[in-house]
């Protein structure tokens, strides 16, 4: 059993480096689908493409037991990487920033290990290789096209950073925010920069739009209120004694229900037209939700922490990091259909993987492909041998 395990971890490490090298961004991941069904096909279980990139697998399909599910997201972000690995992005542009990687090759190393046990699983399993998360709604199209049928309960993870190295964070309810893009185009009159008054100058709208903003948290909300309001980009191309006609802002919003979602996006419309005004420009807002609050159901979140200290003692879940993370994953769809939780594992052990998620300097942690594959075999109903329990001090 203790050369399976090895070989299992070994195998996924290998992958992951592999997948890192050719990052795909979300809904062009044919490359990475094709590795991982690969993979599967010489594990010998049975999978099906589910939502174009993404990919269904099976273990156990006819036991009678609770049907569980476990998640892994596959897409990358359109990054340049700074890393000088030897696996580094060989995509220009584009890299695994975010761990996807990581996540998908922790579910083929649980899918090989799982396999080696399937008659002794108590119940189905179902892996859920997922495209497109980063923003392209991955997991409601998995739902669209049937992931979920039959599935009675659902798990998954995201490595993180700015937690120390194992140390688990899954709480009751919330634990992660769901956000939303918003964009403010500004028309004004344009004209040469050495006549102002015969011009209404977007410019100067879109600095004050920005500043303006920035009252909905400090002032407008509760302080008890979870929220952020983040202007990301000012867009006002022109020559240097010209008044552009137009500008534009971009931004992004962070909220912890629908309700503040709502409010702080009416008053993002609000101040952003009758600041415009004042500078006789008009606004237009566009604004976009993205994705819902991550909201764990209490059972199975208690589920996730007591597995956890079990194979890795009392100390290892966090009790230091406030939630809800301000970040938001499309975890939350699955969480709006049936039981499940989510939760954040600490990846910093050193200097090598403290960059945040989203830095060109990020790379996931591979010492966390065994820890997850313990927690995912335990989840489901299957042994893990003594030799799996890695030191995670």
């Amino acid at each position: 059993m203790s050369d399976v395990w090895q070989k299992t971890i070994t195998t996924a490490q290998k992958i992951r480096r592999e997948l890192h090298s050719e990052p795909e961004l979300g809904w062009q991941e044919f490359k990475t689908a094709s590795r991982i069904r690969e993979y599967l096909s010489t594990l010998n279980i049975s999978w099906r493409p589910c939502a174009g990139t993404g990919t269904l697998a099976t273990l156990n399909a006819e036991a009678k037991g609770p049907h569980i599910a476990l998640r892994g997201d596959i897409d990358a972000l359109p990054i340049q990487e700074d890393t000088q690995k030897s696996w580094t992005s060989r995509q220009s542009g584009c890299m695994h920033a975010c761990g996807h990687d990581g996540h998908t090759a922790t579910l083929l190393a649980a899918a090989s290990w799982l396999k080696f046990h399937e008659h002794s699983l108590p119940g189905p399993v179902t892996l859920i290789f997922q495209p497109a998360e980063e923003g392209g709604h991955g997991a409601r199209e998995m739902i669209n096209d049937g992931a979920l049928e039959g599935v009675d309960k659902i798990f998954g993870w995201h490595n993180w950073p700015a937690i120390p190295f194992g140390q688990l964070l899954c709480p009751d309810g919330l634990v992660m925010c769901g956000n939303g893009t918003f964009e403010i185009h500004l028309t004004g009159q344009g004209g040469h920069a050495s006549q102002p008054e015969l011009c209404r100058d977007p410019v100067l709208a879109a600095s004050a739009i920005t500043l303006n903003l920035q009252q909905i948290i400090s002032r407008r909300l509760a302080p008890q209120q979870t929220a952020v309001v983040s202007v990301t980009s000012i867009n006002a191309p022109s020559a240097a004694t010209v008044i552009p006609q137009n500008a534009m802002l971009g931004g992004s919003i962070r909220v912890p229900d629908r309700v503040t979602r709502d409010e702080v996006n009416r008053l993002i419309t609000e101040i952003s037209q009758q600041t415009a005004l004042t500078f006789g420009v008009a606004a237009d807002v566009h604004i976009s939700p993205r994705y819902d609050a991550t909201i764990n159901h209490a059972v199975e979140a208690m589920q996730v922490r007591q597995t956890w200290q079990s194979l890795y003692g009392e100390q290892s879940i966090d009790s230091l990091t406030t939630v809800p993370i301000m970040a938001s994953e499309d975890f939350s769809y699955y969480l709006q259909e049936i039981p499940g939780a989510f939760a954040l594992i600490g990846s910093d052990d050193g200097p090598d993987h403290q960059s945040p998620c989203h830095s060109p300097h990020y790379d996931f942690n591979d010492r966390l492909i065994p820890l997850v594959s313990c927690l995912f075999s335990r989840l489901v109903g299957a042994p893990v041998p003594e030799e799996a329990f890695p030191d995670i001090a």
